[in-house]
């Protein structure tokens, strides 16, 4: 029997705007030769990703934490022609997959890749960006939202994903969940940004940079 949440999840991305015949064939190779599938955003917050850039009218995008590109790819195809999305990962693997979908896409040409550890990448950027989306390892989490406060323009937006970690942050025990729950409790006293915690798949903050 499906569950009634499953059955939410199955209508509401009935009810979102398809992304690309792209995404599909990536979805299916991603699921085929990673041994981690659910790392993918899925379809329903990659079209959220995509309409986050379309409202704040981004042209600079910064993204931490890649994996095979389904983000990155969602995001991309909501910027303008001239725009410029650098995207961090540390896996050449499946940067790899990343790069042959992002040659077959007409927004590829937007997209930077970045290998190598984020933390590194990031002492080397030079902002503003207009939105920036956090998906990377969980230990870094903390370091990853200090950097991106001072990489985005006032106005602009940081997305964290996994902000809930399947429930876990109501009781963190293991060692993410606790890194999670403590980031959440830190940004909902950050000043500096307006934040919303959304329930959508494994929960996404929205933090609104003053």
């Amino acid at each position: 029997m499906i569950s009634l949440s499953e059955k939410i999840e199955e209508y509401s991305e009935r009810h979102t705007r398809e992304l690309s015949n792209l995404h599909q064939r990536l979805w299916q190779e991603t699921h085929e030769k990673t041994s981690s599938p659910g790392m993918m955003v899925g379809p329903i917050e990659g079209a959220l990703l995509r309409l986050l850039v379309r409202l704040t009218a981004a042209k600079r995008v910064l993204e931490i934490g890649m994996f095979t590109g389904y983000s990155a790819l969602a995001m991309a195809a909501a910027l303008p022609e001239d725009g410029q999305l650098i995207t961090c990962d540390v896996n050449p693997e499946t940067s790899e997959i990343a790069r042959r979908y992002f040659a077959s896409s007409p927004h590829g040409h937007k997209i930077e890749i970045k290998l190598g550890p984020a933390k590194e990448t990031l002492k080397n950027l030079q902002g503003p960006f207009d939105l920036c989306f956090i998906d990377a390892d969980k230990q870094g989490y903390g370091a990853y939202y200090d950097a991106c406060i001072d990489l985005v323009r006032r106005g602009g937006l940081i997305v964290l994903d996994n902000m809930l970690q399947s429930g876990r942050v109501l009781n963190p025990a293991d060692p993410a969940s606790r890194i999670i729950a403590a980031l959440n409790d830190r940004i909902q006293r950050d000043e500096r940004v307006e934040n919303v915690l959304l329930p959508i798949r494994d929960g996404i903050m929205l933090a609104y940079r003053r």
